[in-house]
Formats: structure tokens, sequence, C-alpha cells
């Protein structure tokens, strides 16, 4: 667009849904676009996509399993080759799990691909976000919320698993996520944590047929559409917040004292998380 100058734009989770619809509106808008998925045809789709309105030039699709920290870490290194600046950050990737899945490394598949996705993320693009003049970084996900909490004595679900459990426990560590990359200033890029509330987006595939027909009735009722719901998303983008978090649900500002932001908290889930990290080896040799 004339008003922006043109961007360099990661996108996790940008197969499907909001993610999706946010990549090749950024493309129309200019921007090159890193598109990461898991899912092979998905890409292909995107990418054909973006061929046929003219941008595939601007368009590099990425497959990974973001569920895996290897695969993490191998995005991050190509990404941080490959781009010297990273303007935006824009963190969609996320699938319900209707059965407690472990992944190739033994942890529990929301909390690894939900949450532990964009901490290695956000984290690991931080150098070349940095070199950008006014980087962000935008997750999607359920702030404001405060429901369900994170399960200190159990954070891989082993007793007591649900899908809703183990989705409001990675959405919970989501808003500690943007909390602790601020406070401790882990980069320049301005962290926003955004819900943009229930919107017609997402693989519904790995839920049972009558759930599936379920959230279809009531997303033709009650859900927002697509476009409508990533409209904030490029404003975070175009023009980066000048604080180092921003908090909106559905449009409106998140009280920053909810308990679900809290600074301790958040100061002791990173250093969990990074102990998970640095264990990880151990846990791979065990299996």
């Amino acid at each position: 667009m004339a008003d922006y100058p043109a961007k360099t734009v990661v996108i996790s989770g940008a197969t499907d849904g909001m993610g999706r619809a946010t990549a090749l509106e950024r493309l129309a808008r200019g921007d090159t676009v890193i598109a990461i998925g898991s899912n092979e045809t998905k890409g292909r789709s995107l990418v054909a996509d973006a061929a046929r309105t003219g941008f595939g030039d601007r368009l590099r699709f990425v497959r990974a399993d973001l569920s895996s920290v290897a695969e993490n870490q191998r995005v991050v290194t190509e990404i941080s080759r490959d781009h010297p600046a990273v303007d935006a950050l824009v963190l969609f990737a996320n699938r319900q799990s209707p059965r407690r899945q472990e992944t190739t490394e033994g942890l529990e598949h929301t909390f690894a691909l939900y949450y532990l996705s964009r901490y290695l993320l956000s984290r690991g693009l931080g150098p070349v976000l940095d070199a950008s003049p006014d980087p962000v970084i935008v997750s999607v996900a359920g702030v404001g919320n405060t429901a369900g909490s994170v399960n200190w004595d159990d954070l891989q679900l082993t007793r007591r698993y649900s899908t809703l459990r183990a989705q409001l426990q990675a959405g919970r560590a989501n808003d500690l996520l943007g909390v602790a990359f601020a406070e401790h200033g882990v980069s320049r890029a301005r962290f926003v944590l955004y819900h943009p509330g229930f919107t017609r987006s997402g693989d519904l595939s790995p839920l049972n047929p009558l759930v599936r027909v379920l959230i279809r009735i009531l997303g033709t009722v009650a859900a927002r559409p697509v476009t409508g719901a990533v409209r904030p998303v490029h404003g975070f983008v175009d023009s980066p917040p000048r604080e180092p978090l921003t908090a909106i649900d559905r449009g409106k500002p998140v009280d920053p004292s909810l308990k679900t932001l809290d600074r301790h908290d958040a100061r002791r889930l990173a250093e969990v998380t990074e102990e998970i990290l640095h264990d990880l080896p151990t846990r791979t040799s065990r299996e």
C-alpha cells in the first residue's frame, strides 16, 4: 500500500483460516511473506493462489511441524539466514487434539504447538526482528479470557487431559509469554496479544464429526468472518504500538492487572520453559 513501506512478514499457521487470509492480504499490500505451515497440500494451494494474483514471487512457503522444537530451530535458522531483517512475526499456529498426544520429543502436543512454538519463534527470530526499524510480534490467541490456568505441577497434562483444558492452558501460557517478552527486553519488537473472538477459521479435521458439525452451525450464527477478525492484525503490522506490550480482546484493551498477566507467573513460566528445553536431549535419549 502506498501509505506504508513494504515489509517482510513471517506468519505461523499460514495455510488455514486467519493465517492464510493474513498472508494473502500482506502480499496484496506489497509485503514479502514467509508462510509457515505443516500441510504440504495446503501450502501448495497458498502458493498457487499467490501466483494467480501476481504475488507469487514475494511468497515463500516453509513446511514445518511447529510442534517439534527441532523444527522450530530449523525454521529460525533458515529464515535468519535468508532474511537479514524481519519486520513482523504473526503467530497463529494451533490445532485442537481430542486425545492427548505426545510429540516425538515427548511433549504434550497442544502445549508444544500452541505455546512452545511461539516462545521459540519469538525469541529465536529476535536478532532479525531487531534489524528492522519498527519490529512487532502479534500473537493471536485468547487474551482477556480468564478461564483455565497453567498447571504448574503437570504442564504436560499427563492427568485429566481434555481438549478444552489443553487449549486453555496453552492460551494462558501465551498470555504470560507476551508479558515475559516485554518485561525482560528480549527484543526491541513490541509484543501484541490479540484475541479476535469466535471466528470462522481454522482446521476442524482433528475433531469428531459431530463436534465439527456443531461448530460449523454455531459459526454461521455467531462467528466473525475471517476478514473482520484479522483487520486489526494488519493495523498492528502497519503501525506497531509504542508500548512494549499491548493486549486487545475483541477491540478492547485488556486490564494489565488481570491475574492471567501476572509478572511473577510470566517470569516463572519463562524459567520453567527454559528448563524443559534444556532437558529435551535427555528426554529424547530415554525414548
